[in-house]
């Protein structure tokens, strides 16, 4: 059964051969990404069966990504073809912590071109989750197409909203990425984001860190959404539930948990390996505790192969992870 419908960018990530910064790599290997697919393909490893709106090229690498998406068990209805517009490219640089930033090429491409309407009345009231990402309020269209399925969403009663702000504020070019952000989080009921994305965002100082974990998710929960969850890395995650969530009680609930301890070969796509855990077990109906472990397991072994996509695990392999 259908029960969670995930919106946004589908991107190839050119991941490098080694770590240094990117002037100095001459090897890459292709790898399919972006926030959100890398969100609907965790959902599917973990026995979920998403529905997946995004937008990428009538190209090659738009060839490469529907194959992909379909191999793993995505849900192709929603996986839209551009005639007329790129697929989005990013290559990825390593740190020596295997920490990744991105030089992204994105100008017009499939991915900013969603157009508001293509989700029915009719699909939204048949799905419980609806969770979209923070890139593709960077540019019209789809801004717009963004902001009104989150709404509509959030106007559908029983649906939980969820929001990921992934913050890259150098794609905001012709808007400010915190007023977006902030009248993303006002839309959703529950965050997963980084203490980078809250500050990005505006909420928190600039020398605010993952130590902040609990102030942070308590800033998410003030902008209106009734579940915070902070991830800080190696070192596990928070979540803050206020008493209106539905895997909450009558009082504040905070969980803390501190991971799981691998080695490290790519973090390209660890927090949406997170966000994919966090979505199935909260919407399987798991207490907050067995979430945030489920998430945090999720994550660590994505991290343990190259590639967002390639890495995510199934669900046997994190229970037998987690025994």
């Amino acid at each position: 059964m259908t029960r969670i419908l995930v919106a946004g960018e589908t991107l190839i990530d050119f991941i490098p051969e080694g770590r240094g910064p990117l002037r100095e790599i001459e090897t890459f290997h292709r790898r399919a990404g972006g926030a959100p697919a890398n969100v609907a393909v965790g959902l599917a490893r973990l026995d979920e069966q998403p529905l997946f709106w995004t937008r990428v090229g009538d190209d090659p690498f738009g060839d490469h990504l529907v194959t992909t998406l379909a191999e793993a068990g995505v849900d192709d209805e929603f996986v839209e073809r551009d005639p007329d517009a790129d697929t989005t490219l990013a290559f990825v640089s390593l740190d020596p912590d295997a920490d990744r930033s991105f030089s992204f090429h994105r100008d017009g491409t499939a991915d900013t071109r969603m157009e508001p309407g293509r989700i029915s009345a009719e699909t939204l009231a048949a799905v419980e989750w609806v969770h979209a990402g923070g890139v593709t309020l960077a540019d019209e269209p789809s801004r717009t197409a963004t902001f009104d399925l989150m709404r509509r969403a959030s106007e559908t009663p029983e649906t939980v909203v969820s929001f990921d702000p992934n913050a890259r504020p150098e794609l905001f070019e012709d808007v400010a990425f915190d007023a977006v952000c902030r009248r993303a989080l006002a839309l959703a009921d529950v965050v997963k984001a980084t203490a980078e994305d809250l500050i990005a965002a505006g909420l928190v100082d600039e020398d605010a860190t993952d130590d902040d974990a609990a102030e942070l998710a308590r800033r998410v929960c003030a902008e209106g959404p009734h579940t915070g969850l902070i991830t800080r890395g190696a070192d596990g995650a928070l979540v803050r539930a206020e008493p209106d969530a539905p895997w909450s009680t009558e009082e504040t609930v905070v969980v803390d948990h501190g991971g799981y301890a691998v080695g490290p070969v790519d973090t390209t796509g660890a927090g949406d390996a997170f966000t994919a855990g966090a979505v199935a077990a909260l919407a399987d109906g798991s207490s907050l505790d067995d979430a945030l472990a489920f998430a945090n397991a999720v994550a660590a072994l994505s991290t343990t192969e190259k590639g967002a996509m390639a890495a995510l695990p199934s669900r046997s392999a994190v229970e037998s992870f987690r025994d």
